[in-house]
C-alpha cells in the first residue's frame, strides 16, 4: 500500500465513521450554554410580618431555579434597607415565639443595602442554597443551583472532545480503538450505547476479529464486566442503563487476535498486559426521568434473538411442508380405500 492510499484510507476513517448495523447514530446541531443572570425583587411590603402585608412573598420568586455559573441580583423594592445571607431564617412566626434571629452559614451575605439599591452573586456551586434578611429574619428565599450540562461530548473532567469518536492507540502502539457513545449526553435512566472498532495501529487496517476484557467503572464500582468477549467483523458495542450521576469509565484491556485477522501483517505477541485503553466522560442527573423500562440487549442476546428467528423462518415451513404430506399422503389413502370398495344390492 502506498503512502497516499493510507492517508486517504485513514481519512476516509476518521472523517465518515463507519455505520454499524447494530447500532444507530444521529446528527445534531452543537449550540453552546451561556452563564445568564437572574432578577429577585424585594417587594414593597416585605418589611412588615403580618398577614395583611401588601407583599405576598419575601423575595419574588420566593424559589428560584438557576445553572452553576448563573448571577442573580437582589433588587431592594422596599421602603426599608434589607439583606441577603445564605443561611436559615426565623420564619414568619418563629422570631416571635423563640426570638429566634436566623442562623447565617457564612457562604454570602450582602450586608444592608438600602431602597433602589441592588447586590449580586454568582453561584460557582451546585447545591440549594437557603437564604434571610437578618433585619427582617421572616424573610426567606432559597435558590436552587443545578449543574451545568455541556452539549457537547467531553471526558470526565469535563474537557470537550475535539474528535468523536475518540481514537486511542494502545501503549505497546499495536491496536487503534475507535470509540464513542449514543447519546453524546449520557443521562440516568436512559439507555447508552458504547460502540468501537478496533484497526491495526501500524498498517491502519481493520482488525476483524479480536478478543479481549471490557468493564464499566461508574463511581469507583465495577456495573459490568465480560472477559474474553470476541468483536464482530464490523465492530462491537454495550449497552448500559445508569441508576445515579457521576463518573464512568469504560476500560478495554488484554487486547489480542481470535483466529485469523484479515487485512493485516502485524504480529502480536503473546502478552496482551500492553494492549489496553479506557474512555472517561460524565453520567448526568436526569430531571425528566426517575426510572427506565428499556431493556439491556448486549450482542450475544442480539445474535441469539437473530438465531432464534432464523431457526422460526426454517422450522415453521418445514413443519407445514410436513404436515401438507402427511395430509396428502392420508387423503391419498383414503380415496384408495373408498375406490376399492364394491357396492352390494338392496
Amino acid at each position: 500500500m502506498t503512502f497516499l492510499e493510507k492517508k486517504h484510507r485513514a481519512f476516509s476513517r476518521k472523517i465518515i465513521y463507519p455505520i454499524f448495523t447494530i447500532s444507530i447514530f444521529f446528527v445534531g446541531s452543537i449550540t453552546f450554554s451561556y452563564a445568564e443572570e437572574f432578577v429577585v425583587t424585594i417587594p414593597y411590603g416585605a418589611f412588615n410580618p403580618e398577614l395583611n402585608t401588601p407583599a405576598e412573598v419575601w423575595y419574588d420568586p420566593a424559589g428560584l431555579p438557576i445553572h452553576v455559573g448563573d448571577t442573580v441580583t437582589w433588587f431592594n423594592d422596599d421602603r426599608e434597607g434589607h439583606t441577603v445571607t445564605s443561611g436559615e431564617g426565623a420564619g414568619r412566626f418563629g422570631w416571635m415565639d423563640t426570638k429566634d434571629l436566623g442562623a447565617p452559614n457564612g457562604i454570602f451575605d450582602s450586608e444592608r443595602f438600602m431602597p433602589g439599591e441592588s447586590w449580586s452573586f454568582t453561584f460557582e456551586n451546585e447545591g440549594t442554597f437557603d437564604y434571610f434578611c437578618v433585619i427582617h429574619p421572616w424573610m426567606e428565599g432559597i435558590v436552587f443551583v443545578e449543574p451545568i450540562i455541556p452539549d457537547y461530548p467531553h471526558d470526565a473532567t469535563g474537557k470537550k472532545l475535539e474528535q468523536f469518536p475518540i481514537f486511542q492507540i494502545t501503549p505497546d502502539q499495536s491496536v487503534e480503538v475507535n470509540f464513542s457513545w449514543e447519546p453524546e449526553i449520557i443521562k440516568t435512566h436512559e439507555k447508552v450505547n458504547f460502540i468501537y472498532r478496533f484497526y491495526d495501529a501500524v498498517y491502519d487496517l481493520p482488525l476483524r476479529k479480536m478478543q479481549y476484557d471490557i468493564s464499566i467503572v461508574h463511581n469507583g464500582n465495577v456495573v459490568f464486566e465480560e472477559k474474553n468477549a470476541v468483536s464482530g467483523a464490523g465492530g462491537d458495542y454495550r449497552q448500559w442503563i445508569y441508576d445515579e450521576p457521576g463518573t464512568t469509565i469504560v476500560k478495554i484491556k488484554n487486547l489480542k487476535p481470535y483466529g485469523t485477522i484479515a487485512e493485516t501483517q502485524i504480529v502480536f505477541t503473546d502478552d496482551a498486559s500492553g494492549r489496553f485503553t479506557d474512555f472517561s466522560t460524565v453520567v448526568y442527573d436526569n430531571a425528566e426521568k426517575t426510572f427506565s423500562t428499556e431493556k439491556i440487549i448486549q450482542p450475544k442476546q442480539t445474535l441469539q434473538f437473530y438465531y432464534e428467528i432464523a431457526v422460526a423462518i426454517i422450522l415453521v415451513p418445514a413443519i407445514m411442508l410436513v404436515v401438507a404430506l402427511l395430509y396428502m399422503k392420508y387423503h391419498k389413502s383414503s380415496t384408495s380405500v373408498n375406490s376399492g370398495r364394491k357396492s352390494t344390492p338392496i
